[in-house]
C-alpha cells in the first residue's frame, strides 16, 4: 500500500557560524502535494535545499516549522524507522561483508520475518531488479549499475509507502545513468509507489518525473509536468535551468504583437504588458528554422557545431544577442560560417517571461 505525501509550510534553519543572530534558511515555506503513486522530482542547483527537504521527509532532519503528512498521519515526530519510507542513497550504502541476498534481506530480518517469507520475498525482488543468479555474490564483484540495483532492491523489498531517492545515479557513467533511470521509472510505475526523487540533472528529471519541483535558495520556483516546466517556465531562472534557451528582448506592439529584430509577430498567448513596454521572450533553439531565402528575420551564421544527431548554429541577428539554433533530421539544410540566412519561428513557440 502506498500513500500520498503532503508538505505544508515546511522550513529548515541551520545555525550561522558567521552570524548566530541570522540563521541560514535552507528550506523556506515549501508547500507540496505528492499524489499517491506519483513520482515527483526535486530539481535545482547545489545548495537550493532539495536534499534538506528530502531528509526532512525521511525523518533524518527535523523541521524548524511546518508539517509533513503521509496520508492523514502527521510524521513530524515519527522516527525514520517507523515512517514506512525507504531511501536509495547516492553512495549505495551496501554492506560489503554481506552477500547480495543478505544485503536485500537485512531489513526484513530486523522485522523478524520468517525465513521462508524472507527467501520468497527477496527472490522476487532480485528477479524484479535484474539480479537473479547473483544472490550469493559479494558486492565487490558487482558493477556500479548492479550495486545500484542492490540498493534499489533493498529499498523496495520493505514494501514502503513512500520511496525516496537521493541523487542515486550521480556515481554512474553516462550510459549506465541512461539505463538505470529507465529501469527506476519502469519499476516505480509497475509498483505504484509514491516517490520523491532528488537530482541536479535536468535530463534525468525530465525523463522520469510525473512532475518536477524547481528549487532555488530554499524556495520553490515552479511545480509542473516536464512539458509545462520546459515550454512555460515561470521565470528566467527556470527557463535557464531546464534546457537551452534564447532570451530575446522585444517591444510590445498593438493587438498582442511584439516587434522582434525588425519583424512584427502576433503571439498566440496574451501579453501581460502594455504597447511600448520591453519584454523578454524565451525561444528554444529547436523551434527556429533556417533558410537561405525564406523567413522573417535576417541573420548571419557565426559558428557551426556538428553534434551527430543535430547541428548547432550560432546566428548573429541585428539588434539582439546571438541566437542559438538547433537543426536535426535528414532534410535539415546545412550552412557554413559566414552564410546569410533567414530565420522563422512559430508564434506558438514564443513564451513571454514574467519579470
Amino acid at each position: 500500500m502506498t500513500e500520498p505525501v503532503r508538505i505544508q509550510g515546511l522550513c529548515k534553519a541551520f545555525d550561522n557560524l558567521d552570524d548566530p543572530a541570522k540563521p541560514v534558511l535552507a528550506v523556506n515555506q515549501v508547500n507540496l502535494d505528492i499524489n499517491e503513486g506519483e513520482l515527483v522530482t526535486l530539481l535545482g542547483p547545489s545548495g537550493c535545499g532539495k536534499t534538506t527537504l528530502l531528509r526532512m521527509v525521511a525523518g533524518f532532519e527535523e523541521p524548524t516549522e511546518g508539517d509533513i503528512f503521509f496520508g492523514d498521519r502527521r510524521m513530524n515526530n515519527v522516527p525514520p524507522n517507523r515512517r514506512d519510507a525507504t531511501m536509495v542513497f547516492q553512495s549505495y550504502a551496501i554492506f560489503p561483508h554481506l552477500s547480495i541476498f543478505e544485503n536485500v534481506a537485512f531489513g526484513l530480518r530486523l522485522k523478524s520475518q520468517s525465513r521462508k517469507k524472507i527467501e520468497k520475498h527477496v527472490t522476487e525482488v532480485l528477479a524484479m531488479t535484474g539480479l537473479s543468479g547473483m544472490a550469493n555474490r559479494s558486492p565487490t564483484q558487482l558493477s556500479g549499475g548492479q550495486q545500484q540495483r542492490v540498493a534499489l532492491a533493498r529499498a523496495i523489498v520493505m514494501e514502503p509507502r513512500v520511496l525516496l531517492f537521493d541523487e542515486p545515479l550521480s556515481n554512474l557513467d553516462a550510459k549506465l545513468r541512461d539505463q538505470m533511470r529507465i529501469e527506476i521509472r519502469e519499476l516505480q510505475q509497475r509498483l505504484g509507489i509514491t516517490s520523491l526523487y532528488v537530482t541536479h540533472d535536468q535530463v534525468e528529471a525530465m525523463s522520469i518525473s510525473d512532475r518536477i519541483v524547481v528549487m532555488r535558495g530554499g524556495v520553490v520556483e515552479q511545480v509542473g509536468t516536464p512539458r509545462e516546466i520546459y515550454s512555460q517556465p515561470a521565470n528566467r531562472f527556470v527557463a535557464e535551468f531546464i534546457g537551452r534557451a534564447n532570451f530575446i528582448t522585444a517591444k510590445v506592439g498593438e493587438a498582442n504583437t511584439v516587434d522582434l529584430a525588425g519583424a512584427r509577430i502576433a503571439l498566440d498567448a496574451p501579453i501581460a504588458a502594455s504597447p511600448g513596454d520591453s519584454v523578454t521572450l524565451l525561444v528554444r533553439p529547436e523551434v527556429v528554422t533556417l533558410s537561405p531565402t525564406e523567413g522573417i528575420i535576417n541573420g548571419t551564421v557565426r559558428r557551426v557545431m556538428f553534434l551527430g544527431n543535430l547541428t548547432e548554429y550560432l546566428i548573429e541577428v541585428p539588434g539582439t544577442d546571438p541566437w542559438l539554433v538547433e537543426l536535426s533530421g535528414p532534410e535539415a539544410p546545412t550552412f557554413t560560417a559566414g552564410d546569410t540566412v533567414r530565420l522563422s519561428l512559430p508564434p506558438s513557440s514564443i513564451h513571454v517571461l514574467a519579470e
